[in-house]
């Protein structure tokens, strides 16, 4: 498996690739588990080349510790790449050689949709995520870019991305892919001790609950439902519970026929900020 860690090394293989060969890239920050893999398989199915970029970004890290305790692990994500396909090839710069030692973090107008959930508890989040996203779309010009709907906030703010930079690529959002129990895949899963992983279904379950409340209630009834569901639970304290319009990422105040709706959680247990979502209709 060819593994890249400059700019130079980068160009040099993109360079040799077939003009008419498409390629796609799943970006990621590493740990990668079965969620990513699921991204890295579409692209493998729908490209003639895929690319892996594993990049930890501090500009889309509000808390220095979270940052500190991501972990890196290099070598296992080769290794489960590999489990795929040989013909991956692997992008793993370091910080100093995709910030050439000036890490900042540049602005965007979102027009509106880095502004609520996510947006609300974690200062400046989206401009890093687009920061990085954007360098890397202009540095490896994919055809197709892949990401999880477990971010789905993301995913909409990256949609948004390429069009305000006029970025050409298409991209295409992935199912939520969970543990048995439930639990959205996400690297920071693995912080979890085992008695908490396991708990952890009560997350998917409430929202799935809230989702067949949503065909008879209002949304403000079913997030108070949700908020008094998890003050009764010793085990995770909620952050909050959204209903949004899935394109303006605005709360809803009444539903409207023709519109679809997701709602949006976030929740803390033993130090670990968990997000998830689930399509309401």
């Amino acid at each position: 498996m060819l593994v890249i860690t400059t700019n130079l090394q980068l160009n040099t293989f993109l360079n040799s690739l077939h003009k008419k060969e498409s390629l796609g890239l799943v970006p990621t920050m590493g740990a990668l588990h079965k969620g990513h893999l699921s991204l890295v398989e579409k692209a493998i199915r729908e490209n003639q080349s895929v690319m892996v970029s594993i990049f930890v970004n501090p500009t889309q890290f509000n808390n220095k510790e979270d940052l500190e305790k991501y972990p890196n692990t290099l070598e296992k994500d080769i290794a489960l790449l590999s489990s795929l396909s040989n013909q991956i090839t692997v992008f793993a710069p370091s910080v100093e050689e995709v910030y050439k030692n000036n890490i900042v973090t540049k602005k965007y107008d979102f027009q509106g949709l880095d502004r609520v959930m996510e947006g609300e508890f974690r200062d400046d989040h989206f401009n890093g995520v687009g920061t990085i996203v954007e360098l890397l779309l202009n540095l490896i010009k994919p055809d197709n870019a892949y990401f999880g709907e477990k971010d789905f906030q993301q995913l909409q703010i990256i949609k948004k991305l390429t069009q305000i930079q006029d970025i050409l690529v298409t991209i295409i959002g992935c199912p939520i892919v969970r543990e048995p129990h439930g639990l959205a895949m996400s690297s920071r899963n693995e912080r979890l001790s085992t008695k908490t992983r396991n708990e952890a279904s009560f997350i998917y379950e409430t929202l799935k609950t809230a989702k067949e409340k949503f065909g008879t209630k209002s949304a403000s009834k079913v997030k108070d439902w949700v908020t008094k569901t998890f003050l009764e639970n010793n085990t995770f304290e909620l952050e909050y519970i959204e209903i949004s319009d899935i394109d303006t990422l605005k709360p809803i105040k009444r539903k409207q026929k023709g519109k679809k709706y997701r709602a949006f959680i976030a929740v803390y247990t033993e130090n670990v900020r968990l997000i998830d979502n689930i399509a309401l209709n």
